[in-house]
């Protein structure tokens, strides 16, 4: 029972540790700017595959809604400079950690998705 005990310490402190740096790094993201983010996504010809309003579309396979994104802005980050498939690579050269956040806030500050049953003509008998 001890050992159970000392093992859930552990796995308490270790998880601890891991949300506070996770905290922490979050808080030396920068901020993102959803007005300069926008220009910058429509500058750059990502709506051409993801939609002028993040709503996703096909290319050459079918790109992701990005509206609310949920990913964390270092998370999105990350994405950008490694993507997959067909999507270009940016790097920090091409495109800043500021830029890239403030894409992110862009795409943070769409609507989203709605709810089919908000759409009428899906609801039509």
């Amino acid at each position: 029972m001890r050992r159970l005990f000392e093992l859930a310490a552990t796995a308490l402190i270790i998880i601890a540790t891991g949300l506070f740096a996770a905290y922490a790094w979050a808080e030396d993201a920068p901020a993102g700017n959803a007005e300069n983010g926008k220009r910058i996504f429509i500058a750059d010809g990502c709506f051409m595959c993801h939609g002028r309003a993040g709503e996703g579309g096909a290319f050459n396979y079918p790109a992701p809604a990005l509206a609310q994104i949920e990913l964390p802005v270092e998370s999105f980050q990350a994405f950008l400079r490694e993507p997959p498939n067909d999507m270009p690579a940016y790097s920090t050269a091409v495109l800043s950690d500021q830029e890239a956040a403030d894409i992110h806030a862009f795409l943070r500050s769409l609507p989203g998705r709605r709810p089919v049953k908000d759409i009428p003509l899906l609801n039509q008998p």
